[in-house]
């Protein structure tokens, strides 16, 4: 099929896109990567009259380091995340997801932005923006304000954005010492998404214990979840077997896990039990490497 007919616009600036967003209303949509929009228009599932290109707005791609947190632009492709070497050495996470994502086609066209304000139940980005306590930029004619991970998934490609309001940067904090990073993932064979996504940031006490550790959740229910009850166990324990078969078997706690050909509800909620203790093991390991192994 082919999209109804709509009027195309490509903005060169952050506030010409803003101005025309505000004017068309709801006969409006923002185009980032494409890759989710334009097969929604193509199914009919998504009919604008006008379409506002962010792709010509050079200011929103880009990725800058500012004190203990980075930036990342919303039109950042993937590509461009999974192959900065000051995210490979800053914040790891990042990198290690943007790799997860698709086939090359899509990391070298789709962006974070995109993908965030999408907010796809199967995606990658929002487990690693909910793991690493990151904030959303979001900018509208009436002012501009930062969103808190937790708050912006609200339910099934659904967040807390509002209509006339265009996501333009993600800010998440430098992976502190003594600590480590890690995404997991089951991987639906044929399109790539998660089938479960885990994404884990561990910090390790001075003595040795799981001083902080905080976990997104992927491809389980409606949307992406911090796995509270899992980091709430392991606050402040040894990292022992017992405590993390424990603790893991949390992960699904209170969520209402999707079912379909590919999954059951009950088989994703035993791969998010097995693939979040995957992903803390893994942070764990990283974490002792970078302090010696103590």
């Amino acid at each position: 099929m082919t999209a109804e007919s709509f009027e195309y616009h490509a903005p060169k600036s952050l506030s010409e896109a803003v101005r025309l967003v505000a004017q068309f209303g709801a006969d409006g949509k923002v185009l980032a990567g494409g890759h989710s929009l334009i097969p929604l228009m193509k199914l009919r599932l998504a009919s604008p009259k006008h379409l506002v290109d962010l792709g010509h707005i050079s200011e929103l791609a880009y990725i800058r380091e500012d004190g203990a947190k980075i930036q990342v632009g919303a039109t950042t492709t993937h590509f461009r995340i999974e192959s900065s070497d000051l995210l490979k050495t800053k914040c790891p996470l990042l990198p290690e997801t943007a790799e997860e994502i698709g086939d090359v086609q899509v990391r070298n066209k789709g962006t974070i932005g995109g993908s965030l304000a999408h907010s796809d139940p199967a995606g990658d980005w929002p487990a690693a923006i909910l793991a690493l306590d990151a904030e959303i930029h979001a900018v509208s004619a009436r002012g501009e304000r930062w969103i808190p991970a937790r708050e912006f998934f609200v339910d099934l490609l659904s967040t807390a954005l509002e209509g006339d309001e265009i996501l333009t940067a993600v800010r998440v904090p430098t992976l502190p010492p003594r600590a480590g990073d890690a995404y997991l993932k089951f991987r639906h064979p044929a399109s790539g998404f998660a089938v479960v996504g885990v994404a884990a940031r561990v910090v390790i006490g001075e003595n040795g214990s799981i001083e902080r550790a905080t976990l997104g959740i992927t491809g389980i229910g409606p949307k992406a979840y911090r796995a509270t009850a899992v980091e709430n166990t392991l606050a402040g324990k040894s990292p022992s077997t017992k405590r993390l078969e424990e603790a893991c078997g949390h992960a699904a706690d209170g969520v209402e896990a999707n079912s379909d050909l590919y999954a059951s509800a009950e088989y994703r909620a035993h791969l998010a039990r097995v693939y979040t203790r995957r992903a803390i093991e893994k942070a764990l390991e990283r974490a002792l490497e970078r302090t010696g192994g103590h």
